[in-house]
């Protein structure tokens, strides 16, 4: 049913200030900070801290052109301290700020769902396709310029698509969709290579990791059938802290990794910026360390979570276990054949371990069991590891499973790491959500604590009720994406929250 290669993706390696994204080069750790980038002196700071920790690029936010500008000013304090690490600029819906960054940055991230479409507003738009040709030349007409000065200065670009912040454009043709993802950075690339400009990363997120794995995947396909090879910056956006932040980013992240794909990766938490590069590090030293370690390769017809049909439930579990991690695709190959003699069985994976530490465990044991249920295999894991406990175990095997999308049991927290546009303290508001939701017992609920408006009810789609920054010290509060309580003052968020949670629950709990 699979077939196995050997080796990472081959992408054509693409230069950001003095290290180097693609081709033979080794998976690149990033993070961002998330301090004001008109602060020199604390975002410097902070872009050592990452730097120091392992990171090998830095991103910051920059909401306007004083922002961008002042990235020189950050990069001056660097170099004084005898730090040279790359900066790259984090542009939303301010195409002047990508302009300026372009001469400032050695990387600037555009993100196609707002850099010349407007902000979505969730409006269902009809386009012929005369005029949908006339939305794309409108953005061959503001792109090329801002890659013309790209290529002047010799910077690069990471053309970023969200899942919670496609265009309406691009959501009234193709919908909320994969496929809408990926033609809308590929509308980008094709008018790119049109004028000979390749100096470009390419990311697509989302805070569901089905979607960003099966997204990830259909686009490696598409640019292939395009004769595209740039390369991948994969991550998991808004994937929470704690445990739930490392399990679901090791999830997502990993499942690629092992299949070959990415070049660049960052793991979103939602802590400070220097905790996610331990964590990026292990997860990806964990999957390349070995050149000769089988990496899963999917038939087009497989989808994530959706490919285990031959399980008949009235059936006992068969396991199939692997005493060393680095054989997962020798653990596929003989579920393979089971499935190939007509055996129905729902299958339990087992996989032995033996790490130092829990969070260790979760990394490696999120990224193993990631590649194999986002590729179609198993009904049930079960982790095993002798310095843990039975309950530790069970409980992180619950967690890959709810962070895969195949089980829930317990409330899932979709949480934006903090950044510079982050317009509450995210760390503590999380927690005291956190706290406040898990004490109402109500499982399997989906709840969105987001820093701005960017991705905020675009990636809420997927959350039952959401947190959404507003303005300084201004939150709204809305039910999947309907704006329910607007603006409101940040000392009243949580409780109005709460309420509507609760109204809903007895007005549900009457019918």
């Amino acid at each position: 049913m699979f077939a196995y290669n050997y080796s990472r993706r081959v992408s054509r390696p693409v230069s950001v200030g003095k290290t180097v994204i693609g081709g033979d080069a080794p998976v690149l750790i990033q993070s961002m900070t998330n301090t004001s980038t008109l602060d020199t002196e604390a975002s410097a700071a902070q872009s050592r801290l990452i730097a120091e920790a392992g990171g090998e690029l830095v991103r910051l936010t920059t909401q306007g052109v004083r922002e961008a500008a002042n990235l020189a000013c950050i990069r001056e304090a660097l170099e004084a301290s005898g730090c040279d690490v790359p900066l790259s600029a984090d542009v939303h819906f301010n195409p002047k700020a990508a302009f300026e960054a372009a001469r400032t940055a050695d990387k600037v991230r555009i993100n196609p769902g707002n850099f010349v479409d407007a902000a979505r507003t969730f409006r269902k738009l009809e386009f012929s396709d005369e005029e949908y040709s006339a939305e794309i030349e409108r953005i061959r007409q503001s792109l090329v310029p801002f890659l013309d000065l790209c290529r002047e200065h010799g910077t690069a670009v990471r053309l970023g698509v969200n899942h919670g912040s496609l265009s309406d454009r691009i959501m009234s043709r193709y919908g909320d969709t994969p496929a809408g993802m990926v033609e809308s950075v590929m509308e980008y690339l094709r008018i790119a290579r049109e004028v000979g400009f390749n100096d470009i990363v390419i990311s697509i997120k989302a805070s569901n990791t089905l979607v960003m794995v099966e997204t990830v995947r259909l686009l490696a396909r598409v640019m292939e059938s395009e004769n595209m090879d740039f390369p991948l910056h994969l991550g998991v956006t808004e994937a929470g802290d704690a445990e739930d932040g490392r399990i679901k980013s090791a999830v997502g992240i990993g499942a690629l990794l092992h299949g070959g794909l990415g070049d660049t990766i960052r793991v979103s938490l939602s802590e400070p910026p220097e905790n996610e590069i331990p964590v990026a590090i292990l997860l990806r030293d964990h999957v390349m360390r070995r050149a000769d370690a089988p990496q899963i390769v999917l038939p087009d017809n497989v989808m994530p979570g959706k490919s285990r049909d031959y399980a008949d439930k009235s059936l006992p579990l068969r396991e199939f276990s692997i005493s060393d991690s680095r054989l997962i695709g020798s653990l596929a190959a003989e579920i393979d054949r089971f499935v190939a003699g007509g055996g129905k069985n729902p299958v339990l994976m087992t996989i032995h371990y033996s790490c130092d530490t829990l969070d260790e465990l979760r990394v490696r044991a999120g990224a193993d069991f990631g590649a194999l249920l986002m590729s179609g295999y198993g009904s049930e894991i079960r982790v095993e590891d002798p310095n843990f406990s039975r309950g530790e175990l069970d409980r992180l095997a619950l967690d890959i499973m709810q962070a895969a999308r195949l089980r829930f049991y317990k409330t899932e927290f979709i949480a934006c790491p903090s950044c510079g546009r982050t317009l509450f303290d995210l760390q503590s508001t999380l927690k005291d959500v956190k706290e406040a939701v898990t004490a109402l017992g109500i499982k399997g609920l989906k709840i969105g604590v987001m820093g701005c408006i960017v991705n905020g009810p675009g990636e809420m789609a997927d959350a039952d009720y959401g947190y959404v920054g507003a303005g300084p010290g201004r939150v709204s509060i809305y039910r999947g994406k309907q704006l329910v309580t607007k603006n409101i003052p940040a000392s009243e968020a949580l409780p109005a929250l709460l309420d509507l949670i609760r109204h809903d629950r007895d007005a549900s709990a009457s019918r």
